[in-house]
């Protein structure tokens, strides 16, 4: 820590991201990236934007991508904000909404970034324990002083609150923004967005990414959904730090992810196959697998120490996640990757576990 670090500095306790090795023979199944790879459009689109227009600045409203994104969800322009991913939105929302003194209420095992940003920008706030089955009430979350944010699945679980008790919480807190924090959303195959909420409630707003299920986690592209106030501002947050926050090839790139409908489908109806699959597998080796609707299995052995299982993987060049904190210290998070990778996987778990 030098002398010379701000009080703001001195006191920040950064996220920590999973493991990034630059090894080429690693099964990464770590940080829930997409095992495909992106649209072959969007390959092309980043490909026919590389040329002479790169010495111009990025368009700093993004209007053709956030139309694009607003006809995708039967929207207006003005109720979409794009950033540079899900995690910038994230920052700029709670600048954007919550306020310092005024407590806020998200839950106890939720994406660690939360108690970040909360931490940096100095707003207070309380975690709710999940119930059985890692599950959230909606009672906990009512009248919240200074407002709402969870992951919907969420994270690390992959549990899936329905979208009746999501409005639930939304009504019950109209005087302040409800955040929603959809990154996952996608590889749920029984359940809905709560994007079409935003049309009935001024205070919702639903955050999402283009990481996940549109493989585009090297392009950074995140959005919010919401009522035109709420998304004003987002950009007034965005424009008081970058004006450019997304350069032309990731809005070239994420414009044609979109538009490729017919293999955003194919490739997330494969991973939720692959899930489905691997589940039974795990639970063959008598591994408890909650229920998931994400792209990772959060799983848990009754007979074996979980950071021993994620430290004999890791010899083995395989990489999940292990978080190492109650309450879920004796839990692993297994991001979805190919078939092959997965039958790998569990190759490895039979002669550890046998």
């Amino acid at each position: 820590m030098s002398k010379f670090w701000s009080k703001l500095a001195q006191e920040a306790t950064p996220y920590i991201p999973g493991e990034q090795l630059n090894n080429t023979d690693i099964i990464k199944l770590n940080t829930n990236e997409n095992p495909y790879p992106p649209s072959p459009k969007v390959i092309e689109a980043i490909q026919a934007e590389a040329g002479e227009s790169l010495r111009l600045y990025p368009s700093p409203s993004m209007d053709t991508l956030r139309q694009t994104i607003a006809n995708y969800h039967g929207l207006d322009k003005g109720n979409v904000f794009v950033g540079n991913g899900s995690d910038e939105v994230l920052a700029f929302s709670f600048i954007g909404f919550f306020n310092p003194k005024e407590e806020i209420v998200f839950p106890e095992v939720t994406y660690s970034f939360y108690p970040v940003y909360a931490n940096l920008f100095q707003i207070p706030y309380k975690t709710v324990a999940l119930h059985d089955g890692f599950t959230l009430h909606v009672e906990d979350f009512s009248g919240a002083e200074g407002g709402v944010i969870f992951p919907n699945p969420n994270a690390p679980t992959g549990v899936y609150l329905p979208l009746e008790q999501v409005e639930q919480i939304v009504r019950e807190n109209l005087n302040k923004v409800v955040i929603i924090d959809e990154a996952y959303i996608d590889f749920a195959t029984k359940s809905a967005s709560a994007i079409p909420l935003t049309k009935k409630y001024d205070n919702l707003l639903v955050i999402q990414t283009m990481s996940k299920s549109r493989a585009l986690a090297g392009l950074r592209i995140g959005f919010a959904v919401g009522h035109e106030d709420l998304i004003e501002a987002l950009m007034r947050m965005k424009d008081s730090f970058n004006s450019y926050p997304v350069d032309r090839l990731a809005m070239a790139g994420a414009q044609a992810a979109i538009e490729d409908e017919s293999y955003f489908k194919q490739q997330t109806k494969k991973i939720i196959e692959i899930r489905e699959r691997t589940k039974r597998s795990l639970e063959k080796l008598n591994f408890h697998v909650l229920p998931s609707a994400a792209n990772f299995l959060f799983v848990t052995h009754p007979k074996q120490d979980a950071k021993t299982l994620y430290e004999k993987l890791r010899e083995q060049n395989i990489l999940i996640r292990y978080f190492g904190r109650p309450p879920i210290e004796k839990y692993l998070r297994i991001s979805i990757g190919t078939s092959e990778e997965m039958n790998q996987l569990i190759d490895a778990l039979k002669k550890i576990c046998h």
